[in-house]
């Protein structure tokens, strides 16, 4: 994006800070004493910034957080400005100046990102509701519920099987039954329940018996978990619907069955596509 254009996006004093490097003054931000919960986002590319829950009273005048939002979502180099050496932090997504990083912040971190107010925007936490769906490999499958708005989080895991806390190397065996999935926090005034089951059964194909493409084992099998009467009822009429439909010559497998323990997956998996550049796994 040209300056131009970053001007004519952003307020003046955005475009001083996100974009020059400036500073707001100390106590002046409207987010040093938000208590709100919700999410903080990037002012300028709408990027998950941090979370409330890792929000802090630092005492020094800005907005103080002990972990990013995500691995990613915010990037630090080096700035030598103004005669001293500091760690400057940037938008992961769009690179604008956000604050810098010391190492002065509570546990388990040690770490302050000390930001500016006018370079976030706070999306306060609603009543959200929260769905799972297993289609194959959850990186793609993932990536697409990302897309779709009304879902506010993604997180991938594993769900359905007998062994506790497992591993990705222990669903790996196929020997433990669980399904990677993707558990979806979602606004209802903004997307239906109906929605995620159309957009579920279009990124995956539900008629391969644990596999998705090249990828073979229970753990890819087809299946939607459901988390109350009214979705497992919209989860089966979807299912009927789709089954009238003809649209595969073969039987439709998905299985349709009661939320369990979610295990949330290794770090390095959560929005896998996104942090390598991709848009999509080969599979879809």
């Amino acid at each position: 994006m040209s300056d131009e254009e970053w001007k004519k996006l952003l307020s003046e004093e955005q475009y001083n800070v996100m974009r020059k490097k400036g500073t707001e003054l100390p106590f002046s931000g409207k987010y040093t004493y938000n208590k709100g919960k919700g999410i903080y986002q990037c002012a300028a590319c709408g990027n998950e910034l941090f979370s409330s829950d890792t929000k802090f009273e630092s005492g020094i005048g800005w907005p103080s957080f002990w972990k990013p939002a995500y691995d990613g979502s915010v990037k630090t180099i080096e700035d030598n400005s103004l005669g001293m050496r500091r760690i400057e932090v940037i938008c992961g997504k769009c690179g604008s100046h956000l604050g810098h990083l010391f190492p002065d912040g509570p546990k388990p971190t040690g770490q302050r990102y000390c930001i500016n107010s006018v370079a976030l925007k706070f999306n306060k936490e609603e009543k959200m509701e929260k769905a799972t769906f297993g289609g194959g490999c959850f990186w793609g499958v993932e990536a697409k519920f990302r897309k779709l708005k009304g879902v506010v989080n993604t997180t991938v895991g594993y769900m359905g099987g007998t062994f506790k806390n497992p591993t990705y190397e222990d669903i790996c065996t196929d020997k433990t039954s669980h399904a990677e999935v993707v558990h979806i926090e979602y606004d209802p005034s903004k997307v239906t329940y109906e929605e995620l089951l159309d957009v579920f059964w279009k990124v995956h194909n539900p008629t391969q018996f644990n596999r998705q493409g090249p990828d073979i084992g229970t753990q890819y099998r087809s299946v939607i978990f459901f988390y109350s009467p009214k979705q497992e009822a919209l989860a089966k009429k979807s299912l009927k619907k789709l089954e009238d439909s003809k649209v595969y010559d073969r039987k439709i497998v998905t299985q349709i069955a009661p939320a369990a323990e979610f295990y949330k997956a290794e770090e390095y998996h959560q929005r896998y596509l996104e942090k390598h550049g991709l848009d999509s796994c080969k599979a879809f």
